[in-house]
């Protein structure tokens, strides 16, 4: 089994948006999300899928949805209707990656191994959260500032967590 990782933009109070929709705009993170996970499988919801305005380029899409007629023509995304089902889907894979939303973080942190968090410093109005980051389990192995400039209105910092040996 390959590496999985958890990859989010969170807020200080572990917002991650509203309206299935981002609270922020940070091209730079932006531009790591897409570095970061080119060339590998994504699992997300369905919820998360439809908040992009097409398939993102070079990366094949898992997405988790409850509803059996859900049907999307693209020929790098694939339904399914469970997180073991999108576990299995990459299980032969050296990376792939969860990229939301909140429930299927959830659903994920017990089988992930890194987490690439960005944690956006502020607190935010949201109806979707990042689960927790339990100290006891994860251990954090970089941080990176970025300060905010004329692309940033906010702060943020580049954080990796790799889950402890238990």
């Amino acid at each position: 089994m390959g590496k999985i990782t958890i990859i989010a933009a969170v807020a200080d109070n572990n917002a991650l948006g509203k309206d299935n929709d981002l609270l922020w705009h940070l091209p730079d993170d932006f531009k790591r999300f897409k570095q970061l996970t080119t060339g590998h499988k994504i699992i997300m919801g369905r919820k998360t899928f439809e908040s992009f305005p097409k398939p993102l380029p070079n990366r094949h899409h898992i997405i988790i949805t409850r509803d059996k007629g859900y049907h999307v023509e693209h020929p790098n995304c694939t339904i399914v209707h469970s997180l073991s089902d999108a576990l299995a889907l990459v299980e032969n894979e050296d990376l792939s990656f969860v990229i939301g939303g909140g429930e299927i973080y959830s659903l994920a942190m017990p089988y992930c191994d890194i987490l690439e968090v960005t944690r956006v410093h502020g607190d935010y109005e949201a109806d979707a959260f990042f689960p927790e980051i339990d100290p006891s389990n994860w251990k954090l192995v970089r941080e990176e500032y970025h300060g905010k400039d004329e692309k940033h209105a906010v702060d943020f910092t580049y954080r990796t967590f790799i889950k402890k040996e238990n």
